[in-house]
């Protein structure tokens, strides 16, 4: 199918102080997956947003054609009508409500003035079978996994008789089993002639996926590459989204690792109350000076619970065990605690855990330390902050127009430099990176590498908990294995590899 269901033409749309489309012409053609790809900040989030109509036709430059006609969207509600559907990367789902409530929301079945249950969970059982999810209609939203929400947002999408349907970022919380259970699903919906729009970093996935590849940088349309006509691979689509090639993603480090141990935990086991079990059982791991340690497991086998717990329980775990942190027996009852002895955690949820959006960057980056930047009464001395958070946006190369603009304002890679300066500032020894690149393109994921590699010359260590194993491979001077809330295994990297990894990752 050749005919473009979508065009978009010389589209620019400008925020205070930055263009963040220029002149971007983007064209889909009907039946085909298409993936958008790009640094963080390139504008691809904010082109769809444009489309599905959050931002307003008179708030940008330029024209959109769906189905061969001009269309004019002044919100969500009319491009949904038009037969737009958009998936984002935080799921707009009700966790308290059911499933088939959450997939007809806005638009249920009626009987009368009443709601036709019967008939909603009916339509709700065939619109979960074309996206082949077994689940309930009853069952809560907060009751599923992450891979079994993101198909019910696929679902709910679906109810609207979409024809163009647009996913951002759509595998970046899942593991690989419901990466590709979603990437099938997605192929399915060409072959029942839904049209699909991906944006994505994850560059394997795109290149096992797309019919057709645009690369956005710096606001701009840089090329459309067509899977079966042009030379496409990583290397390739590296080089149009960040202006160069990037021949090693994982920069080298030549490691310099003390004899001292900075963590040391012995038989450290958690019960979670809430569950009614454990979700650790005797943990025992060391962590040098100047290492790289990486916590490698699929989701749900308890490494971001062991980060957790050792970074002041605030998810009130029972805790049992020992341990030891700079040469001394310590039991964290609160982070606070552990920011005080010289340990840090930057959360997997950047956005929920790790930020404050609505404050400037300023504040975001000083908050963890701020003793450092106020006077002895607790007021906040405005020219130290300021200087302190120049340092860091220069040192750590935070893009932005200035240190004022507001933590929701930026890309996904620079909040997540942003969330690592605030914890820099309150000067750890140890410092806990849950998930550190997710969500972020190829060329803000080098940069933090090449920081990690930094820090660690220094003389920090830092725990890395992440889902990508090549990037636990690429980074880590050593690493464990978790599953089931244990270590199954300890690897020092030169004997690690993808597949004895997973074999001890799904050892329980």
């Amino acid at each position: 199918m050749s005919e473009s269901i979508l065009e978009m033409q010389h589209i620019t749309k400008t925020f205070p102080g930055v263009r963040a489309l220029s002149d971007v012409t983007f064209s889909v053609k009907k039946g085909e997956i298409h993936c958008l790809v790009g640094e963080n900040g390139a504008g691809k989030s904010t082109l769809m947003k444009i489309l599905s109509g959050v931002y307003p036709h008179h708030e940008f430059e330029g024209k959109i054609l769906f189905d061969s006609k001009e269309v004019k969207f002044n919100g969500i509600h009319d491009s949904e009508s038009a037969g737009i559907g958009i998936i984002y990367q935080e799921l707009a789902l009700v966790p308290e409500m059911m499933v088939y409530e959450n997939v007809l929301l806005g638009h249920e079945i009626r009987r009368g003035l009443t709601i036709d249950t019967h008939e909603m969970i009916k339509e709700t059982e065939h619109l979960l079978e074309r996206v082949h999810l077994k689940v309930n209609p009853t069952t809560k939203i907060k009751d599923l996994g992450i891979g079994k929400q993101q198909l019910v947002e696929i679902a709910k999408a679906l109810s609207k008789n979409v024809k163009l349907l647009i996913l951002d970022e759509p595998t970046a919380a899942l593991n690989e089993d419901d990466c590709e259970n979603l990437l099938n699903i997605i192929r399915e919906l060409k072959g029942q002639g839904v049209t699909c729009i991906m944006i994505s970093h994850k560059l394997k996935e795109v290149l096992s996926i797309a019919d057709t590849i645009t690369v956005l940088r710096d606001g701009k349309t840089i090329c459309t590459l067509d899977r079966e006509k042009d030379k496409v691979n990583e290397q390739v689509l590296i080089k149009h989204m960040v202006g160069r090639s990037i021949e090693n993603i994982y920069p080298k480090r030549h490691s310099r690792i003390w004899d001292d141990v900075v963590l040391e935990v012995n038989d450290w086991t958690a019960f979670d109350p809430k569950l009614g079990r454990n979700v650790l059982k005797n943990v025992n791991l060391k962590i040098r000076r100047g290492e790289i340690v990486g916590l490698a497991g699929l989701m749900g086998s308890g490494r971001t619970e062991l980060a957790r717990s050792l970074f002041g329980n605030p998810d009130g775990y029972e805790i049992s065990g020992e341990l030891i942190f700079k040469g001394k027996v310590q039991r964290f009852t609160h982070p606070s605690e552990a920011i005080a002895a010289g340990m840090a955690y930057a959360s997997e949820d950047r956005k929920r855990n790790g930020l404050v959006l609505i404050q400037p960057i300023r504040t975001n980056i000083t908050m963890a330390n701020l003793e450092e930047v106020a006077t002895k009464q607790g007021v906040i001395i405005d020219e130290k902050e300021i200087q302190v958070a120049s340092e860091y946006v220069k040192d750590i190369t935070i893009k932005t127009p200035s240190i004022q603009q507001l933590v929701v304002n930026l890309s996904g890679g620079n909040q997540q430099k942003v969330s690592i300066a605030k914890w820099l500032f309150a000067k750890p020894d140890l410092l806990i990176l849950d998930e550190p690149t997710r969500g972020i393109d190829v060329g803000a994921k080098y940069e933090i590498y090449t920081l990690m590699n930094e820090l660690v010359a220094r003389g920090m260590s830092i725990l890395m908990i992440s889902s990508e194993l090549p990037e636990v491979l690429g980074m880590s001077d050593r690493l464990y294995v978790v599953a089931n809330g244990q270590i199954t295994g300890e690897l020092p990297i030169s004997e690690a590899t993808q597949e004895r990894v997973m074999e001890l990752a799904t050892q329980y």
